[in-house]
C-alpha cells in the first residue's frame, strides 16, 4: 500500500508488499513527508576568545559565599530537613511508614527472585472462586454501534469481531487491569480493520475501561463505541492498458462499478480475475500492476486506477524441455490437448501440467510460456512452452494384506518400474500368497500410448485357487486397451477392450460319480466395458453416481466346444446428508447366455456372497448347492446394498444391509433372496479408506457362520 496523499481528505492505496493492506484494510492516515538533508554549517557570530574576554571575573569580594568552605554532607542534610523558622509546628506529626517489607534488608543478588509488580487497585481485585492465591480480574465487554454498519452489508461484522476479539478470547478474565487495557486497544484496532475492509475508511472508534467505582456492577467494563461514518464508494474506475481482443476483456472481467462500496475483498478478487482472464484469452505475458485508490474523506468516495500491461497476444508453437528428463518433447506433445497454432489458453497449459503430474514420474515439474519469435500477420506471436522436468524415483514396492470369509488371509506384493521402457512403459511384477490363493505374474503397461489417456497392457500370470466352489490351477495371457480413471485423474467416461486366453484345470461336482474330478478347460474370451462416473472421488465418493456395463463373449474347449456370452450391469449412487453422513446404494445384475451350466468352467460361472457381494456370507457361498454341500454357481445373479457412512475426522462408522442370490437360470428369478446386515469401521488415509466390516446373515441356515469379517482397502462400492 502506497502512502496516502493528503489533500485534507484523500488517501491513496496501491498494491505493495502488503497487498493485504487493502485486504487487512488497515487505515493509513496521510502525513507530510519531510525530506532528510544535511543542515548547512553556520559561522559563529562572536569568536570564542572574544566571548571569553567579555565575561567579567568573579571572586570572594564579589560574593562572600564563593570563599566560604564547603559544609559536610551531614550538615547539608540537617539544614535541608529543618523546618523554616517562620513555619508553625504541626499539631500532630505524621508517623513514618512502617512497611515491614520496606524495612527488611535486601537479599543477596544470587538469592533474589523475580516478582510481578501489581498496582494497589489491581491487587484489590477479588480472586477467582476456586483459585486461592491466584488474583484474576473479572471484566465485562460492551460493544455499541457496530450494528449500524452490520445492517448495510452482507458480511456478519459482529461474528467476525467475536471470532477474533482478544477480549472475547479472554472469556471475561485477565491477570490485571493493564492486560484488559491491552486487549481493549487490540480490539479497537480490530474494529478498524473489519470496518475498513467493508468500505468504512473513516470510522470513529472510542474505547474506555470503566472501573468498578464508576459502574453499578462490581466488574470493570471494557467499552467499545463505534460510529461507522460514511461508507466509501467508487467515484471513478480507470484502467490504463493497451487495446485487447475482444475490446472489453479487462473491464468486463474486473467487474467493479462506480457507486459500489470499496470492499477490500471485492477489489482483490476483481484484480485476480483480470490476472486469470488475460492468459485464458491469448495473453500469456500479461501483468496486472499496482492499483491506486485516492480516497476523498469529505465526499466519501474513492477514485480507482489500475494499470495493466497486456503484452503480445500469442499462439501455441512448439515445446522445449530441460532438467532431468523422464521423456522428451514428443511425448509432451501427446499429453497436450491443444495443437500448434491455437490461441494461447492458460487452462490448457494447466491441464498439461496436471497430466504430467499424473504420470507419477516427476518429483517436480513446471510449464512456463516463452516468447518464441516474430509476430505473425494477425499480430500474434508464437509461444513456446518450456517444460522443466525433475524426474523422480521410478521404482515402487507395494504390499497389501486382506482377509475375507471364504477367501481367508491374503498378502500381496508388487514391484513396479514406471518408466523402464520410455515413455511411460512400466513393468509390474506381482505375487500373492494366501491361505486359499497363490499367484505370480508380470504386466507390461504403457500409459498415454500414442494418445492422451489411452493405456495398452499385456499380462501373464499363473495362479492356484482353492475355494469351496472349486479348486483350480490356471495360466493366463491377456491384452487390454483402455481409458481408465486414477485417483489423480478421475474421468467421467471410461472404457476397455480386451482379449484373454486361459488354460485351467478345475474341479467340478460329477453327479454320476458323486466326486469332484479335475477337468481341463481352454478358454478364449473377449471383453468390452463402458463406464460413466459423476462422483466426486474415485476411492471415497460422497456425491454422484456410477454406471458400468460389461460384455464378455467366450469360447470354451473341454469335452466339446461351447460358446456363450457373459454380461453384467452395475449402478451405484451416493448422497451426502449433512456434514458427516453419506447414504450409498448399489445394484448389480449379471447373466450368462448360450451354454448349459455344466459346459461352463466353474471359475467362469456367476457367484454371490462375500465382501464385494453380499456381506454376511462366505465368498461365493450363495446359490445352488451340490449334494456335497458346496456351491455350484449359476448363470445369473442379482445383488443390492445400502450403506449409511458416518465420518468424524479420519475415522468412520458404517451400517449396511446387503441382499443377493445366484440362480441356475439365465435370468435372475428374484426368489430366495438372502440378506446380510452388519456394521463396519473405516480409517481414512490419503490413498483411500481402510475397511473392516463385520456382518451376519439373516435367517441363518445350517452350516452358515454367525459372524463374517472382511478387511480390505477402499469402500465396499
Amino acid at each position: 500500500m502506497a502512502c496516502p496523499t493528503d489533500h485534507s481528505s484523500p488517501r491513496r492505496f496501491a498494491r505493495s508488499p502488503a497487498m493485504l493492506a487493502l485486504a487487512a484494510a488497515l487505515p493509513l492516515w496521510s502525513m507530510p513527508v519531510l525530506a532528510q538533508a544535511t543542515p548547512p554549517t553556520a559561522e559563529p557570530v562572536i569568536p570564542d576568545p572574544e566571548f571569553d574576554a567579555a565575561i567579567p571575573p568573579l571572586g570572594p569580594d564579589d560574593d562572600p559565599e564563593l570563599g566560604a568552605p564547603l559544609e559536610s554532607v551531614e550538615a547539608f542534610e540537617r539544614r535541608v530537613a529543618a523546618p523554616p523558622p517562620d513555619q508553625p509546628e504541626a499539631a500532630a506529626a505524621i508517623p513514618p511508614g512502617q512497611d515491614a517489607e520496606l524495612a527488611a534488608p535486601l537479599p543477596p543478588l544470587d538469592q533474589a527472585s523475580e516478582q510481578s509488580l501489581m498496582l494497589a487497585q489491581e491487587a484489590a481485585a477479588d480472586p477467582v472462586p476456586g483459585e486461592p492465591g491466584d488474583v484474576t480480574v473479572a471484566y465485562q465487554v460492551q460493544l455499541d454501534g457496530l450494528e449500524i454498519a452490520d445492517r448495510e452489508t452482507d458480511a456478519d461484522l459482529l461474528a467476525s469481531f467475536n471470532a477474533l476479539s482478544a477480549l472475547r478470547k479472554g472469556k471475561g478474565r485477565a491477570g490485571n487491569l493493564a492486560m484488559i487495557r491491552a486487549r481493549l486497544a487490540e480490539d479497537s484496532q480490530l474494529l478498524q480493520t473489519i470496518l475498513t475492509a467493508q468500505g468504512w475508511y473513516a470510522p470513529n472508534i472510542r474505547s474506555r475501561l470503566v472501573l468498578a467505582a464508576e459502574a453499578t456492577g462490581a466488574a470493570p467494563i471494557a467499552t467499545l463505541s463505534v460510529e461507522p461514518g460514511r461508507r466509501f464508494a467508487f467515484s471513478d474506475i480507470v484502467i490504463t492498458a493497451g487495446p485487447t481482443d475482444p475490446p472489453g476483456l479487462i473491464r468486463d472481467n474486473l467487474g467493479l462499478r462506480t457507486g459500489d462500496p470499496i470492499l477490500a475483498e471485492q477489489v482483490l478478487a476483481a484484480e485476480a480475475q483480470v490476472a486469470v482472464a488475460l492468459p485464458e484469452n491469448g495473453y500469456p505475458f500479461a501483468q496486472v500492476g499496482e492499483r491506486d485508490i485516492v480516497l476523498d474523506r469529505e465526499a466519501g468516495t474513492g477514485s480507482y486506477t489500475l494499470p495493466v500491461t497486456t503484452g503480445p497476444r500469442g499462439r501455441f508453437a512448439d515445446f522445449a524441455t530441460t532438467g532431468r528428463q523422464a521423456f522428451g518433447a514428443e511425448h509432451i506433445r501427446v499429453l497436450s490437448r491443444f495443437r500448434q497454432g491455437e490461441l494461447y489458453d492458460s487452462r490448457k497449459v494447466d491441464d498439461l501440467r496436471k497430466a504430467l503430474v499424473a504420470t507419477g514420474l516427476f518429483s517436480a515439474v513446471a510449464v512456463e510460456p516463452q516468447r518464441g519469435g516474430a509476430p505473425a500477420g494477425d499480430g500474434t506471436e508464437p509461444v513456446t512452452l518450456l517444460v522443466q522436468q525433475e524426474a523422480g524415483p521410478p521404482r515402487t514396492i507395494a504390499g497389501t494384506v486382506g482377509y475375507a470369509a471364504g477367501q481367508g488371509l491374503t498378502a500381496k506384493a508388487s514391484w513396479t518400474h514406471r518408466n523402464l521402457f520410455p515413455p511411460e512403459g512400466a513393468v509390474i511384477a506381482q505375487a500373492a500368497l494366501g491361505t486359499q490363493e497363490q499367484s505370480l505374474g508380470a504386466t507390461f503397461r504403457r500409459a498415454n500410448a500414442g494418445q492422451r489417456d489411452r493405456t495398452i497392457e499385456f499380462a501373464a500370470e499363473a495362479f492356484r485357487s482353492d475355494y469351496e466352489a472349486y479348486s483350480a490351477y490356471t495360466g493366463r495371457l491377456a491384452a487390454r486397451i483402455s481409458r481408465d480413471s486414477t485417483p489423480l485423474w478421475q474421468k467421467r467416461l471410461t472404457y476397455s477392450l480386451g482379449v484373454e486366453v486361459l488354460a485351467t484345470g478345475e474341479t467340478d461336482y460329477d453327479a454320476a460319480t458323486r466326486t469332484r474330478p479335475r477337468q481341463t478347460y481352454y478358454v478364449a474370451a473377449g471383453s468390452a466395458q463402458l463406464g460413466f462416473d459423476t462422483t466426486d472421488s474415485l476411492l471415497n465418493p460422497t456425491a454422484g453416481y456410477r454406471l458400468t456395463t460389461l460384455i464378455q463373449p467366450e469360447a470354451t474347449l473341454n469335452q466339446g466346444f461351447n460358446s456363450y456370452a457373459r454380461a453384467r450391469i452395475e449402478a451405484s449412487a451416493y448422497q451426502q446428508v449433512g456434514k458427516a453422513l453419506v447414504l450409498a446404494g448399489r445394484v448389480r445384475i449379471g447373466t450368462i447366455q448360450g451354454a448349459e451350466l455344466a459346459d461352463i468352467a466353474p471359475s467362469r460361472r456367476l457367484y454371490a456372497g462375500g465382501g464385494g457381494s453380499v456381506r454376511g456370507f462366505a465368498f461365493q457361498s450363495l446359490g445352488e448347492q451340490a449334494p456335497d454341500g458346496r456351491p455350484v454357481g449359476g448363470r445369473s445373479l442379482a445383488e443390492g446394498s445400502l450403506e449409511a457412512r458416518y465420518r468424524v475426522g479420519d475415522y468412520g462408522l458404517v451400517a449396511f444391509i446387503d441382499a443377493g442370490q445366484a440362480w441356475r437360470e439365465t435370468t435372475p428369478q428374484f426368489n430366495d433372496l438372502r440378506y446380510g446386515v452388519g456394521i463396519g469401521g473405516r480409517f481414512y488415509t490419503n490413498f483411500g479408506p481402510v475397511r473392516l466390516d463385520v456382518a451376519t446373515p439373516l435367517a441363518r441356515r445350517p452350516g452358515e457362520a454367525l459372524i463374517n469379517v472382511y478387511v480390505s482397502i477402499g469402500q465396499a462400492f
